[in-house]
């Protein structure tokens, strides 16, 4: 499944664009986010890819869960919102 890593400073519509390019390609994606910021801006972008697929009879739905991954050395806790093709 591919990864789409998000930060606070990630612009939603391209990560939009990034979530229905591969929904449409592989039917599922994974979308990491660190803190409230980054979280905010994936759940933004899933917002807008929806928007985008709708048209074209496609459907999202996401699953969130944690996740422990590592930065720098350091374990951190993301948010890990897996999205399919519904």
């Amino acid at each position: 499944m591919e990864v789409l890593k998000v930060s606070s400073r990630s612009a939603p519509n391209a990560v939009a664009g990034a979530i229905a390019s591969v929904i449409r390609e592989k039917e599922e994606v994974e979308v990491q986010a660190v803190g409230a910021g980054a979280t905010n801006q994936a759940v933004k972008a899933i917002a807008i890819a929806r928007g985008y697929l709708t048209p074209v009879g496609i459907d999202l739905y996401c699953v969130p869960t944690f996740a422990s991954i590592e930065i720098d050395g350091e374990n951190r806790t993301a948010i890990k919102l897996i999205c399919k093709k519904f």
